[in-house]
């Protein structure tokens, strides 16, 4: 079994976590500026088996497609292109983002530490993650 990467896309930056090898823990893996997040994709599957890219999707309240949903396409196709063999899933990732920075107001985390937007993008990345996952749990 491989394990599953969830990207957290933005514009300028991407988070990404991943899940131990037997898939039970999600865990924040890195963050990048989005051009490098593919190269950096491909130096980690030199190493590690990924069966599953998990790529947000941020929807608006309505369910309709957010602002950056093009870009993500794209980034998707790129994705694609690279890791034909590899399983890519879109998964719903409202509200992440406050989420996270909601856990690192409350776990303590300094105001300076909680300006490191990449901090936030990795740990949204861990969330969409761990939300992917319960959701395949309960829908097995």
């Amino acid at each position: 079994m491989g394990r599953l990467v969830a990207i957290d896309f933005g514009i300028q930056r991407c988070g990404l976590a991943c899940t131990d090898p037997e898939q039970l823990i999600a865990s924040g893996l890195d963050f990048r500026a989005t051009k490098e997040v593919i190269p950096y994709l491909i130096d980690y599957c030199k190493t590690e088996t990924v069966d599953t890219f998990i790529v947000g999707q941020p929807l608006q309240k309505d369910g309709s497609d957010s602002a950056v949903a093009k870009e993500i396409k794209k980034f998707v196709t790129q994705l694609q292109a690279v890791f034909p063999k590899h399983s890519i899933t879109r998964y719903d990732e409202r509200f992440t983002s406050k989420i996270a920075f909601q856990t690192l107001v409350e776990s303590g985390v300094s105001k300076k530490k909680r300006r490191e937007k990449g901090l936030v993008d990795k740990i949204s990345a861990t969330l969409i993650l761990q939300s992917y996952m319960s959701y395949q749990s309960n829908t097995l």
